[in-house]
């Protein structure tokens, strides 16, 4: 007799506080998970054992575990599918696609038909992830997050593909709550039909990932992936102070736990790793507003320039470099991560070598 297949995120309980609006769905503890206690919640419950203050100090000490992190159960060490969640190639068909308008849904509906049409990317059934940037709090006009248009747009062609759960992540520099609500993506994700994953300490498992440095295990948003059948990034092309532009590349970054600024002093070898961690369906370069300068936060309406562009691409660095090229200005052999993705095979970088096509619609 088969077996029927449980959803590895649910049952859910009630949310703890913490609130992005109706349209979203937001992700708690699961029966028999127990829930990270607070600072403030381990010293109300020290007052209800009647400790003193004097002596508080010392039953703090008392509980903690001299051996520290080493007296630890292992973490549970995964993997994502090998070959990633990446198409298979088809002769004759272009791996990057730029298309230029003002309707997103249009926009991109016309680049996945230049590509081989949805169902090549999305079938019936499908569990897919959508990542976008909402890493910090800021409004859409601003460019420093995923433009809500183009997120909406996606799902909703996904869903009408027939995909039985879209799901919505990402894990901001900020307050979740925070960008999710102001970027506006929790009202498009919801009203589109998604279901919006906030980071919670029990999503995250140490991921291993073969040939990285780095992050060859290190925790990561995980949970989600475990029975998902496609990724798609979309992330805004912007400006950014440490490693010269915010791609699609850099966008897997929000994917990532721990104590993960600690690689900013390595930054552009943290960006070509991400593109092995990350081997994704499909890639969407939001360049219908593009942060110029001043990136990666921004904060005024002169860092970003309407291009009402999108890039879609099943080669992510070639993405990339089309967009630091023609859309930024910059020269991308001059751009380090760049060269150490295409040298870990994360794509090509030459974009004017890979099949291409241009579209306005």
């Amino acid at each position: 007799m088969s077996r029927r297949w449980q959803d590895p995120l649910a049952p859910l309980e009630t949310p703890r506080q913490g609130h992005v609006g109706d349209a979203a769905q937001r992700l708690a503890y699961p029966p028999g998970v127990p829930r990270l206690a607070s600072r403030r919640e381990v010293l109300a419950r020290a007052a209800k054992l009647g400790l003193a203050a004097a002596g508080f100090g010392a039953a703090w000490a008392a509980m903690r575990d001299p051996l520290g992190e080493g007296a630890l159960e292992r973490p549970e060490v995964v993997r994502l599918p090998e070959g990633g969640f990446a198409v298979a190639e088809k002769a004759g068909l272009p791996k990057l696609v730029v298309v230029h308008g003002t309707d997103a849904l249009a926009m991109l509906r016309a680049g996945l038909d230049a590509l081989g049409g949805i169902g090549r990317f999305v079938s019936a059934g499908d569990r897919v992830i959508v990542k976008p940037n909402v890493a910090f709090d800021r409004s859409p006009a601003l460019g420093a997050t995923t433009s809500p248009d183009v997120l909406a747009a996606a799902v909703r062609l996904f869903r009408a593909e027939g995909a039985s759960e879209v799901r919505v992540l990402d894990n901001p520099i900020n307050s979740p709550e925070g960008c999710f609500h102001r970027s506006g993506i929790a009202r498009a994700a919801g009203e589109a039909g998604a279901r919006l994953i906030l980071p919670d300490p029990v999503h995250f498992r140490t991921l291993e990932v073969p040939g990285a440095e780095l992050i060859a295990r290190w925790p990561m948003f995980y949970r989600p992936f475990a029975d998902a059948t496609r990724v798609v990034g979309i992330s805004p092309l912007k400006d950014h102070n440490l490693c010269s532009a915010s791609m699609t590349m850099k966008n897997w970054y929000g994917l990532l736990g721990g104590r993960r600024n600690q690689f900013h002093q390595r930054i552009h070898d943290i960006v070509s790793e991400l593109a092995m961690m990350i081997r994704p369906t499909l890639v969407v370069l939001d360049a219908t507003r593009v942060m110029m300068r001043n990136g990666p936060t921004g904060g005024s309406l002169s860092d970003v320039k309407r291009m009402d562009t999108l890039v879609l691409a099943t080669d992510q660095c070639a993405a990339d470099a089309y967009g630091y090229e023609t859309l930024l200005g910059r020269d991308p052999q001059k751009l380090p991560y760049l060269e150490l993705a295409e040298k870990r095979g994360a794509g090509n970088r030459n974009w004017r070598s890979v099949p291409m096509r241009e579209l306005t619609v």
